[in-house]
């Protein structure tokens, strides 16, 4: 699968902005999910996509909240979709289903954040690879019909850079022991990558091709608490009078450029005919398999040959049926 991570080449930069991204795009007759498509960057993917013609589903756990954050927004609905239910899963998708809509583009956004102490949903996995990964797994698996019917179709996964330094604990995904939020973190974002490759290979044949993308280090708008602060000044994020620093080309970027590699996974002609890559600064990042330290100045997000394997991608996949069983 690494055979595809070459940089295509596009005219975008690490300083382009989603609408720059899909300039001159008409997205019309085109349906979007966008998980968590209410909340910051994937607020920005919404309002870039309607924009550019699409109609957006956001789906989020609250559904008023949601609708409130989207107001205004021109093409966009808003549906309840709890990612750590299995049951609101099914529902959501046997919904869309229902509708007889193809579906062009899903985005698996939604998140949470890392706690300091473990949190488990409510058949005990853990909070991270809960969400990020085992809820859009099954949510995507769900929707194949509707993403086959649309005859051309790409599933766009956030993930982060840190999925080059996240391991897969695969005698203990959930932390029974050893918990550390870090390294929870760094699993949830690798597991993005693993099911992006292992759902391209599956499926590109049907006309559903994958991408994972990394967005760069977006922070804010706050408030943020002290302990926040401090820790975002260690990293390099804030300076010492607590602005943000925006830094596009070392990966720290404002909202607006954060979401350009998303829509650029969604819409781009570029990346027709491409697949189970993992893409920054709205291209194919390269391939990196040197070690290189993580420091306030260096944010290391390349893509690399562990998170691409193929065993491990087939590995997570059958793993996660079992999981979800």
């Amino acid at each position: 699968m690494t055979a595809q991570q070459i940089p295509l080449g596009t005219p975008f930069t690490a300083s382009s902005t989603a609408d720059e991204v899909l300039s001159g795009l008409d997205l019309s007759g085109r349906e979007v999910i966008v998980t968590g498509g209410h909340g910051r960057l994937g607020r920005e993917v919404t309002r870039a996509l309607c924009a550019a013609g699409a109609t957006v589903t956001v789906a989020a756990r609250d559904p008023e909240r949601a609708a409130t954050a989207v107001d205004g927004i021109k093409g966009v609905r808003v549906e309840r979709l709890d990612l750590t239910d299995p049951g609101s899963i099914e529902s959501f998708a046997q919904r869309w289903l229902a509708s007889g809509r193809p579906l062009h583009v899903l985005v698996n956004n939604a998140a949470v954040l890392f706690s300091p102490e473990i949190v488990r949903d409510a058949r005990g996995h853990e909070l991270q690879f809960s969400t990020s990964h085992l809820g859009h797994f099954q949510l995507t698996r769900a929707l194949l019909p509707a993403l086959r019917a649309a005859h051309g179709a790409r599933v766009v996964t956030v993930t982060s850079g840190a999925a080059r330094f996240g391991e897969m604990r695969w005698d203990d995904l959930d932390f029974a022991t050893g918990y550390d939020p870090a390294s929870a973190y760094g699993q949830s974002k690798r597991a993005n990558v693993l099911f992006t490759v292992e759902l391209d290979r599956r499926y590109a044949d049907d006309g559903v091709r994958a991408f994972a993308t990394h967005p760069g280090v977006v922070i804010g708008p706050g408030p943020f608490t002290a302990e926040q602060i401090a820790s975002f000044r260690a990293q390099g994020l804030v300076d010492d009078d607590g602005a943000t620093v925006i830094d596009p080309g070392n990966g720290k970027k404002t909202i607006e450029q954060g979401a350009a590699t998303l829509v650029f996974g969604a819409a781009s002609p570029l990346l027709d005919g491409v697949g189970g890559v993992y893409l920054k600064d709205s291209d194919v990042a390269e391939l990196d398999d040197e070690q290189r330290p993580l420091t306030a100045d260096s944010i290391p997000s390349d893509a690399n040959s562990a998170m691409l394997d193929p065993d491990d991608a087939r590995r997570l996949w059958e793993l996660s049926e079992q999981l979800l069983a």
